[in-house]
């Protein structure tokens, strides 16, 4: 339910981008290992939004699509 709200708001997945990354990063000192969960919880929303409108559609929150399927698999390959 959160993610289809996220999507809506303007710009889309913003509340992800400031809200959570952006606070996470400032309570831990700018170290974005111990922000994961907030980078993938906007990447999936980043995800939705170009599945959604289309690579060429943008947002101030998200990486450009293609940009954003690199992070993603450099991301899943970091897990391994």
């Amino acid at each position: 339910m959160a993610l289809v709200r996220d999507l809506q708001t303007d710009p889309p997945c913003h509340p992800r981008a400031l809200t959570g990354i952006t606070d996470c990063l400032t309570r831990n000192g700018f170290d974005e290992a111990k922000c994961t969960r907030y980078v993938d919880a906007l990447y999936e929303c980043c995800q939705a939004f170009y599945k959604k409108n289309g690579d060429e559609a943008t947002t101030v929150s998200c990486p450009k699509a293609s940009l954003l399927r690199l992070k993603m698999e450099q991301r899943e390959k970091a897990k391994q």
